[in-house]
């Protein structure tokens, strides 16, 4: 993507301050803010992968709101996680896209070490569980239906059967997930594992991180992009990953969805913004910049509900961002969601941008990705409560966000009453239960959350 040709905001403020110097005029409080938080860098490259929850980063750029905070930014798409993570570590991108828990991942060694930051929640919701059209009919036949319509949510219980079948056969029963440190992997083993499938261990102390000691259902990685094709050619039986690829196999007649995760996990996060902790400390203003330019589309995308989406789907549909169809990202990011073909459901929060104070780094979203990654192994040992705080604080940066949400505020371009009380804000949720299971989460506590689970790992190690 070209840059946009605009004056930049920097060489303004530098004339302004020039000219109040030569005539002894006393500068503006507003000037002066806008001096102290000038970028330190103007030119950025930010990478994503293709799904529609890059939305913040397509809206910011093609909206102007990067360059109205004096940043003239580029957006390149990734070959895939990997890569991203990489290419964000040495230097090549300035920040990107990134699955909530690669920073976290990165952070204590799951994989490359690296110190990655994230002061910006991107989504919330967005994925869903697909399987094969020949799976589904053997779990349709145990689902109870109304109306002549399957009742959901579905579990993972009526999958069982299934894989018991396979391994019976001794066929394993594999499926795909996007990366190890995804979202996507820990819901599609948070479904599983709720229905009585164990979905392995992985033993980094032990040299294996293939995450399927012990499975009933072989999880492994296959990019966003692929999951349809892979699916088709009968690779994997079944796969979680976000938008539009789920809707993609509707759309092609190869496959069903049969949960979206906001029913695993309602309102659960998605992406985030990631950065270095080196670029972060280097380019402070420049960070916070980015961070008001995102706040304000995810405020935009969100707005008067959900009224701007369509516009959006046909921004996203545009081959330098997600390059589906537009009835294919319609199908999800306009308020509904396509299970079996045909049967058309309203979710109006199926993707959430900006409500809920979705875009706020909660260290409690932070503690979640690391139970789970206790949970499976990533962390082989058992660590105390202590340890999960110090972990989410030193990655999840509510401070940043807060200054960047304060300046929108101050400037008349959001409202106090849009974003947390930052006064009395502690950076965890309430206990949540509106879990598939309907075990309850305290983020407080999360060795009393991984002991309530009958399936993955406590204070043993494997």
């Amino acid at each position: 993507m070209k840059y946009r040709t605009k004056t930049s905001h920097t060489g303004v403020f530098k004339k302004i301050l020039t000219a109040a110097a030569i005539l002894g005029a006393s500068l503006t409080t507003s000037v002066q803010a806008e001096e102290f938080y000038w970028p330190e860098k103007e030119e950025l490259k930010f990478g994503f992968i293709k799904l529609t929850d890059m939305a913040p980063l397509a809206i910011a750029y093609e909206k102007g709101y990067f360059e109205d905070e004096g940043l003239y930014v580029t957006l390149e798409a990734q070959a895939n996680w990997k890569v991203l993570l990489d290419r964000v570590i040495d230097g090549q991108l300035d920040g990107a896209h990134m699955l909530a828990g690669q920073p976290l991942g990165a952070t204590i060694g799951f994989g490359t070490k690296a110190d990655i930051i994230t002061a910006f929640s991107m989504d919330l919701n967005g994925n869903g569980i697909t399987v094969s059209n020949a799976v589904w009919e053997e779990m349709k036949k145990a689902i109870p239906h109304k109306n002549g319509k399957p009742v959901h949510p579905i579990k993972a219980d009526y999958l069982k059967p299934v894989v018991d079948k396979y391994r019976q056969q001794g066929k394993p029963f594999n499926m795909g997930m996007v990366f190890p440190v995804s979202t996507h992997n820990y819901e599609l083993r948070y479904w599983l594992a709720a229905g009585g499938i164990h979905p392995g261990y992985y033993a980094p102390h032990k040299g294996d991180i293939t995450g399927q000691l012990q499975a009933d259902a072989l999880l492994s990685v296959t990019p966003p992009p692929q999951m349809p094709a892979t699916l088709e050619a009968g690779t994997i039986y079944g796969y979680c990953v976000g938008e539009p690829w789920n809707q993609q196999a509707v759309f092609k007649g190869i496959g069903v969805p049969v949960i979206t995760d906001y029913e695993i996990w309602k309102n659960n996060p998605e992406k985030v913004f990631g950065v270095s902790k080196d670029w972060a400390e280097t380019y402070p203003n420049t960070h916070m910049r980015v961070v008001k330019a995102m706040i304000r589309a995810a405020m935009w995308l969100d707005e008067n509900n959900n009224a701007n989406r369509p516009e959006a789907v046909k921004i996203l549909s545009k081959s330098q961002y997600v390059g589906a169809d537009y009835d294919v990202i319609a199908n999800s990011m306009t308020g509904t969601f396509e299970y079996e073909k045909g049967d058309k459901r309203d979710v109006p929060d199926f993707n959430v941008f900006f409500r809920y104070n979705a875009t706020y780094p909660y260290y409690s979203d932070a503690i979640w990705y690391l139970t789970q990654m206790r949970r499976w192994g990533q962390i082989s040992e058992a660590k105390p409560d202590s340890w999960y705080m110090d972990i989410a604080k030193k990655v999840y940066r509510p401070d940043i966000y807060a200054k960047a949400a304060k300046a929108l505020i101050k400037e008349g371009k959001a409202k106090a009453s849009d974003f947390p009380n930052f006064a009395s804000e502690t950076g965890f949720k309430p206990p949540q239960k509106e879990f598939i299971d309907g075990v309850e989460y305290d983020g407080r506590a999360p060795n009393a959350y991984l002991n309530k689970f009958a399936i993955g790992l406590k204070q043993e190690k494997l």
